[in-house]
């Protein structure tokens, strides 16, 4: 039998590692998910939706999100200055992956709590 060659070779990028590069981390898939579900969200709102984040955090996530080209970031020029984030195509196009993940996670979720 003749041995299989590596599917991703070090001087490539393999693709799973760059996938979960943009949505790898504690806060982006949920991040993402919340801007499905509400189409946009400012600042306060995605922070009081995951009470759990500091500010420097979602920030962070957020740049990251937007510079993986995830997340649109649209500043209104107005005082109080108005900020709302939204999925951009890219972004969207995850969700679907984003769903099966979650629809795995509550029968996991649903298994243990059997188990107990």
């Amino acid at each position: 039998m003749k041995r299989k060659e590596k599917i991703c070779p070090e001087e490539t990028t393999c693709s799973v590692d760059y996938a979960f590069k943009r949505i790898g981390g504690k806060y982006k898939g949920r991040i993402l998910w919340y801007l499905h579900e509400q189409s946009i969200l400012r600042y306060g709102e995605l922070s009081r939706t995951l009470p759990d984040i500091t500010t420097k955090m979602l920030t962070q996530t957020l740049r990251e999100l937007e510079s993986d080209n995830l997340v649109c970031r649209k500043v209104y020029h107005e005082v109080p200055p108005k900020v709302e984030y939204s999925l951009t195509e890219t972004g969207q196009e995850l969700i679907p992956f984003i769903s099966y993940l979650k629809d795995w996670g509550e029968k996991q979720i649903e298994k243990e709590r059997k188990v107990k």
